[in-house]
Parts: structure tokens; sequence; C-alpha cells
């Protein structure tokens, strides 16, 4: 579930002549930055409140089921499952080939699934033939909003920028080099209205993406780098999706693959028949990017009437074997039914806010961010029916804090574990057009009165999808608490201009109250407009 922080809570081939010559300049930069880059280079961000672990991370719909279930060579736009090859989330479905919208497809994972897709098709050739020169792929995105709460005012004027490169040294080796760059104007247009901390922190940045080495060995692969590991399967949440950091400086608004964040690690992969079995680790953790105070997006705390706050620059755990991630996860395909289970121990990538109170000369809150060792286990499930299908995750976490009201608390939270859970059905309607509806519970155990949640928060989220015409698909997505007024409804237009180029216009509203997951963001509500160019 989306971690109760403090609170409950991706053609044709002619484009005009603009497009094309930004095209080639951009590639010609970049790509000379991917190969020169050693190492991240992006501003670290002064921690909100921790992220749940069920981001609901609302994104553009083809139903498929998971990734024994759905071809990894497609992209799944509400699958919260993927193989890390493809990025669910990424709205490319829309230009790519993927599976009719209302016919979820149903085939057992091979071990190419897996990772052979990413290239293409698997080459008939000697292992120690050299494969064919590599092709950039990537995008150049536009994205401009402007909040509707008085006063009314821009948001984001954004330019995004994304380059890859993947190929082969032979069957053996396989690569990939990925990164993106991200200008936002508003920053520089409207100076005044915010800080220099938060114009620094989220006006540029520059950060790699994707970039490894795959090592084939028989039944077993090996990934080595920079990379996504996904483990959740259900429709647009994040539950099982415990490995990812996230970037929340947007809140959860942004595409899946610009929410997510790689991390540095070793994979290793065996597969046999039906049975996938995967071990990892990863010796320097990457966080979550959580924004400055000020920030448009940057959540409430509860900090009560006439006390000031403060916050202190977040403490991320030094690097050393102690503060290292490790897990294995297992799955099969029997009798149609997908399942998997896993364990993960890790340091946090969500921070905990922890509090001090300070009486002179005023009384304030003062917060610090900090990370903590958690543990998880968790499973995943799907089965296709035919006339639908069923998809559901449940995580138990060991080690969470999680803030109290309570002013006589030392430092402001209490652990509180906690088991996290979904269910799920996908329905196919007639005319291109998709229903999803959603179920999902946090409960605690031992729960502390002084937090904010419930013993049980529950909720639910709504989908619906389908195509205007063969050029423009319409959506709606809602998500609402059953435990208070808290929602957030999404609706959309995407219209489909060229194949490789798509419009999209939305409205992001939020309803509910100041501490609530989404009414923390009630003066955040807006309009917005993406435009991509993809090549």
């Amino acid at each position: 579930m989306l971690r109760q922080q403090t609170h409950p809570l991706e053609g044709h081939e002619r484009m005009i002549r603009p497009f094309t010559n930004i095209r080639l300049r951009f590639i010609c930069a970049l790509a000379f930055s991917v190969t020169a880059a050693n190492a991240e280079v992006s501003r670290q961000a002064t921690p909100t409140t921790p992220a749940d672990e069920f981001l609901l991370a609302p994104r553009r719909l083809s139903f498929t089921t998971p990734s024994r279930i759905a071809a990894p060579d497609k992209t799944p736009i509400l699958v919260a499952q993927s193989t890390g090859e493809q990025l669910p989330g990424s709205r490319d479905s829309l230009f790519a080939d993927d599976e009719p919208l209302n016919k979820p497809s149903v085939a057992p994972a091979k071990k190419s699934d897996a990772k052979d897709a990413l290239f293409g098709d698997v080459l008939d050739t000697p292992k120690r033939q050299v494969a064919p020169p590599s092709k950039l792929k990537g995008f150049l995105q536009e994205e401009v909003a402007r909040t509707t709460a008085s006063p009314a005012h821009w948001s984001k004027i954004l330019t995004r920028a994304e380059i890859s490169d993947q190929g082969k040294l032979n069957d053996q080796f396989k690569w990939k080099l990925s990164a993106r760059l991200d200008y936002d104007t508003v920053y520089d247009l409207y100076k005044n209205d915010y800080s220099a901390e938060v114009r620094n922190n989220q006006r540029f940045n520059f950060n790699l993406r994707e970039n490894y080495l795959d090592v084939d060995a028989g039944n077993w692969e090996f990934r080595l780098g920079r990379q996504h590991v996904v483990w959740g399967e259900v429709v647009g949440l994040f539950f099982a999706d415990v490995v990812s950091a996230k970037d929340m400086r947007e809140f959860i608004l942004p595409d899946f693959d610009v929410l997510r964040i790689p991390q540095w690690a070793a994979r290793a992969e065996y597969f046999k028949d039906d049975f996938h079995a995967e071990l990892l680790w990863i010796p320097v953790a990457t966080y979550n990017e959580t924004g400055k105070p000020g920030a448009n997006f940057f959540p409430a705390l509860p900090t009560p009437p006439g006390i000031a706050s403060q916050f202190k620059n977040e403490i991320r755990p030094t690097r050393n074997l102690n503060n290292t991630n490790y897990g294995l996860r297992l799955s099969t395909l029997k009798n149609g039914w997908d399942v998997s289970g896993f364990y993960y121990s890790s340091v946090d990538a969500a921070p905990t806010f922890y509090r001090s109170i300070v009486t002179a000369p005023q009384t304030t809150f003062v917060y610090e961010a900090r990370h903590d060792r958690i543990d998880q286990i968790g499973g995943t499930f799907a089965k296709d029916f035919g006339s639908f299908v069923l998809k559901g995750e449940g995580v138990y976490t060991h080690g969470r804090q999680f803030n109290v009201t309570s002013v006589t608390d030392t430092d402001g939270v209490v652990p509180q574990n906690t088991l996290d859970w979904v269910a799920g059905l996908d329905f196919p309607l007639p005319a291109d057009t998709r229903f999803n509806v959603q179920f999902y519970q946090r409960a605690f155990f031992n729960h502390n009165p002084n937090i904010i949640p419930s013993k049980h928060e529950n909720g639910f989220s709504l989908l619906l999808n389908g195509k205007l015409t063969n050029h423009i698909e319409a959506q709606a997505l809602w998500i609402a608490s059953l435990n208070r007024t808290d929602w957030l409804l999404r609706p959309s237009l995407t219209w489909a201009v060229e194949k490789n180029l798509r419009l999209r216009l939305g409205l992001d509203i939020f309803k509910g109250q100041a501490l609530g997951l989404f009414g923390q963001y009630n003066n955040q509500d807006r309009a917005y407009t993406e435009l991509r160019y993809s090549f």
C-alpha cells in the first residue's frame, strides 16, 4: 500500500523538419553524455514523508496479464510487473504492436521471454558472431501543467529527453545504456514562487537510467549494473514492487517509467520450464527522490496549529555491508495460475520522518528523514479466466516506523508491522474498452492509537479505458479511501497524431482532509498536456 508516511495515507518514419533537427542534435549530445558518464548526476532531495509500498501510480491502460501471461516485448501500461526490459507505464503501447485491447493472452514464460525480447528475435547464428550495429531509441517530451486552485499558476513547463542504446557483443553478452535529461522552465520564469532550495532540486536533473551487462549461462542469466527490478503484478498499484526506488517529487502523477528509479544491482535468474528463481543483491542502494519543503507536492506532516515546522537534511545510510539489500523470489505457472513468493531485506527506499521539539524562541517541530531497516515477505498471483483476469498481491512488512500525533512521544514515531494486500479484476468490454476494479487494504498489527491511520485502511480503484476513434483514447481513473473522504480523479484523452507522436490532455483532481493521502493536495488540482515524440 502507499506507505503511511506520516499520515493515512512509454513508427511513423516521417516527422516535420524541426523535430528531426532537434532529434539529431539531441542524439549526438546525449549519446556522448551516456558513454562518458560514470555516475548519476542528480540533485539530492530533502525527503518528504515516506512513500508507501503500494504507490497508487495511475498509468495508461493496456490490459494484459503479468509477465508469464503477457509477452515481454509488449509494453503493458497498467501492469505493475515487468521483466525489466520494458517499463510498465511508459505509455508506448499506443504506438507499439500490443496485443488487442480486448484479448489478454496466456503463455508460459520462457527464458528468452525475460531477456532476449529486449534485443529482438534470437539470432540463429554461431555463438561468437557479433551482432549488427545497435540502434538508438528514445523520446522527446514536453509537459505543461497549470494549477487551477486560487491563485491559478503555471506549475510545470518541463522538457524531458531520454535516449537508450542496446546490443550484443555475442550471444552470451548483451548490454544496454540509457540516460534522461529534465529541465523545468517554470522555476526560471517564476523564481519568486519557489525557494532557491526547491528550484535547485526540481529545475534541472540528469540521471542514468538502465545501464547493465547481461550474461547468458544456459539456464542461468546474470544482469550486472543499474536496472529495474519489478516484482509487482497488479494493475496500477505497487504492493509487491518493493525493490525500486521512486521519484515522488510530483507525487504519484508521472508516468511509471518516470516514477521508477533503477537500482545498482547484481541479479541472477534461473529458468526451468515454468519455474523461475531470482536472486538479488544491491550493494549500493538508491533511495526515493522526495523533494524539498515548499514544493507543490511536498506532503503534509502532523503539526498542531500555532506550532512551526523545520526540516533537517535527510540522513542516508552509509555505504557498508550492513546497509546492502538482498532478496529471493520464486515463481511458477501451474494450471493457468501464475504465482510467486519473495523475501526482501533492505534499508527502506522511502524515508520516515523522525521528530524532535524545540521550545525556544518558538515551539517548533523539527523533522529529520531517516531510512530504517525493514524485512518484507510477500507473494503475487494471477489467473486468466477468459472473460476476466484475476490478480492479487500481499506483503507483510516488519520494522517500519509510523508518525504519531502525540506531542509527548520522544521521537514522534512508533514501530508498526503491517500487512498490505490487493485483489483486482480486469474485464474486457465491447468496442476496445476495458474496465478494472480493485480493492486494497493495509492492516496494522498491535495498532497504536496515536497514529493517524485506522487499524484497517481500506480503499478501491476504478479505471475505465476505451477508444473513441482509431486515434483517440479516453481514460478515467478514480482512487479513493473507504475510511474517509479522500480521493484522486484522473480523466484524460490521448490522440495518436502519428505512430511516433502523441498528444495527451488531462486533469488531476484531489479531494479530502488536510492529512489525507490525496486531500493534502487539495490546492494542487491541475490541467495538463503532454506531447511526446518517440524515435
